[in-house]
């Protein structure tokens, strides 16, 4: 069973929440003291975290920041404040998805259910090599020559599909797709959010412009 951490600093909404997920057959936990929240996360060994952004003793994005130094963990950015900005800042942080309140039950679900189908579908991805570089899913680690780079999940899913289609141009919408299974999951900034921490990762480690856009049809690898 999958344990899911509730991080929501209302306390009706995060009871309510909890008995949804349960209801649906995961193992929902919640946090109830907002200090050292990150720590607390790595405590719990959930398998996901649900995050909200507006806590009270510190916002969610910094918890999530903290989180990234050290972990992996599956994130969903829970906030009111239905801002562009909040989406692109938390996925930019590494966050795997992003739902604004109120939201239906069932849609938060759909969310729950895709990310954990995107990570099954990255973890069978193993050993994906290019070139002189090596991409490890199952760890987030991309490898040229002796040097190497954590991505986090978005990441390695991006580099991973490009890997899998060599020599063939990829779109956009394919890679939405793959991501987050759903288009109605992400727009369009998120991608290149994304896109864009990849081609630094890969510059910082000597790869330079390996992958091209094709203006109008997508990207592929050079």
């Amino acid at each position: 069973m999958k344990r899911i951490l509730i991080v929501e600093d209302d306390m009706a909404l995060a009871q309510e929440l909890q008995y949804l997920l349960i209801s649906n057959q995961y193992d929902a936990q919640r946090v109830e003291e907002f200090t050292d929240v990150a720590g607390q996360i790595l405590a719990s060994q959930a398998d996901m975290v649900l995050l909200d952004i507006n806590l009270p003793e510190v916002d969610g994005q910094s918890v999530l920041r903290e989180l990234r130094k050290t972990s992996d963990i599956p994130v969903i950015m829970v906030t009111s404040k239905n801002t562009e900005m909040d989406e692109v800042i938390s996925m930019s942080f590494g966050a795997d998805d992003f739902i604004a309140k109120p939201y239906n039950p069932s849609i938060l679900l759909l969310h729950i259910e895709a990310v954990f189908k995107r990570l099954g579908k990255m973890d069978a991805d193993k050993g994906l090599t290019y070139k002189n570089m090596t991409l490890d899913t199952a760890r987030g680690v991309l490898t040229v020559g002796d040097n190497s780079v954590e991505l986090t999940k978005n990441e390695a899913g991006i580099l991973s599909y490009l890997l899998k289609h060599q020599n063939t141009i990829v779109t956009r919408d394919e890679l939405i797709s793959y991501l987050w299974d759903s288009e109605a999951f992400v727009d369009d900034n998120t991608l290149t959010v994304n896109m864009n921490r990849v081609r630094k990762k890969l510059a910082d480690l000597g790869v330079e412009d390996i992958i091209r856009t094709k203006r109008g049809q997508g990207y592929i690898l050079a």
